[in-house]
């Protein structure tokens, strides 16, 4: 049976590389060596690993890397240190025009 790894590396600028794969060591490597130059974290290495959740069925991975991407570094730099009561807080929106606001 697969396993696939979704994945958030902070990269050497403070931003945040999200991923899937089905080989994390082999996709860490190739985030560290540079593998590909047209990459998002190739100018941004080294790179270091700061969150990885294991799904066995790849249509629940895709979902939940869909869903990461979506967040704010803030966010899942939350997610990654075990914050997770300020995901709740970080996940409102702050917009004045939102519904919340209106009188």
């Amino acid at each position: 049976m697969y396993s696939y790894h979704v994945y958030i590396l902070l990269c050497s600028d403070g931003l945040t590389y999200t991923g899937i794969t089905n080989n994390l060591d082999r996709r860490l490597n190739e985030h560290q060596n540079g593998k590909n130059s047209n990459s998002f974290t190739f100018k941004r290495r080294p790179v270091k690993l700061i969150f990885e959740q294991t799904f066995n069925d790849v249509l629940q991975a895709i979902y939940f890397e869909k869903k990461l991407k979506k967040w704010s570094s803030k966010k899942k730099l939350a997610l990654a240190n075990g914050e997770y009561d300020m995901l709740q807080i970080l996940a409102e929106c702050r917009n004045g025009s939102h519904s919340k606001y209106k009188q």
